[in-house]
């Protein structure tokens, strides 16, 4: 969950995004165009492109909609933008070709190949004309990944729009942001603007989120493997009540059983680390397939693995203490009468 956020929310290209926050004048509050090169010109910007959103929905899929339908199933997200900045959106490796100013042509994500079951070469319909997809890209952005992009001439005119929903801002290294983006709010009234600091900002939060909630499960299933062990190791020592008095009469001394029961314990802690990993992964892998899950990539890396192993052993010895003190305690004579 955490690697799949912090790629969707700080995988983006263009260090500021430009939007019109009053919502009145052109069409559903787009930005004269001219707005991209006056913000080009600025000190410290290297490079802006000017976006324009269309939202389509997809009747066929309303008719067809169940339960299991996703929602982002039922419309699609085209946009409009220069193909010699689609660099800006992280859109750098396409299978195939990117398609030309002028042409009916268009380039879409993998998720939205995944989401419609399309490939290049096939026609897709956007505002009742057809475009063949000569392009697939993939990103790692769910958002991205989940959109067509097409010429921002045509798109202009199947509109019957004139400006940009969007503008993307490419500053350079060595400037500040956030001191860009602050002036162009204080020169434009009707522009608003979100930087990649605050992207990674909301990242932030949100994987605090995930790791409060990961915390809380990873300790709730602890303390019931805790509990597990301990109701284990009693039982074990119950049923090994005369072997163990067996072996004190013969001279084994307290402390050998103690270390006796906590080796026992520790090797069925490693044995059940490693068949609970391999359980683990299969149930996280078969669940992805089976449940479908869409933009949601599991992720294995040798922290978690070394982690739970800890965590296995340390969980382990602690509730192998109490039955292995108890045991390395017990009367000889005790233990020997005991049926």
């Amino acid at each position: 969950m955490e690697d799949s956020v912090q790629t969707t929310l700080n995988d983006v290209g263009a260090e500021i995004t430009v939007t019109n926050s009053t919502l009145v004048g052109g069409s559903s509050g787009l930005m004269d165009e001219s707005l991209v090169d006056d913000l080009k010109n600025r000190s410290g910007v290297i490079d802006t492109a000017g976006e324009l959103t269309y939202r389509q929905t997809n009747f066929d899929s309303l008719k067809n909609a169940d339960s299991s339908s996703s929602p982002s199933s039922f419309s699609t997200s085209v946009y409009g933008l220069d193909p010699s900045k689609l660099y800006m959106l992280g859109i750098k490796d396409v299978d195939g070709e990117i398609y030309k100013n002028g042409s009916y042509d268009a380039i879409v994500g993998a998720q939205y190949v995944e989401m419609n079951n399309v490939s290049r070469g096939d026609n897709i319909t956007i505002a009742n004309n057809e475009f063949e997809i000569v392009g697939i890209y993939e990103t790692g952005n769910m958002f991205v990944d989940s959109g067509v992009y097409v010429p921002m001439d045509i798109l202009h005119n199947l509109t019957d729009t004139d400006g940009v929903s969007t503008i993307l801002v490419k500053t350079g290294e060595d400037v500040n942001d956030s001191d860009i983006s602050d002036k162009i709010e204080d020169d434009y009234d009707e522009l608003t603007t979100l930087t990649s600091e605050e992207v990674a900002s909301i990242a932030d939060n949100v994987l605090s989120i995930l790791d409060t909630v990961s915390f809380a499960v990873s300790a709730l299933a602890i303390i019931v493997g805790a509990i597990g062990v301990v109701n284990t190791m009693v039982m074990a020592v119950y049923e090994r009540t005369k072997e163990i008095g067996v072996l004190k009469s013969v001279g084994w001394k307290s402390r050998k059983i103690l270390i006796m029961i906590l080796g026992e314990t520790l090797v069925l802690t490693i044995l059940s680390g490693i068949i609970g990993s391999a359980f683990g992964i299969l149930v996280a892998e078969l669940g992805v397939r089976v449940l479908s899950v869409d933009n949601f990539a599991l992720g294995y890396s040798p922290k978690t693995f070394i982690l739970a192993f800890g965590i296995t052993i340390v969980v382990g010895i602690i509730g192998g203490i109490y039955p292995a003190h108890k045991a390395s305690k017990l009367a000889p004579t005790e233990a020997l009468r005991y049926e």
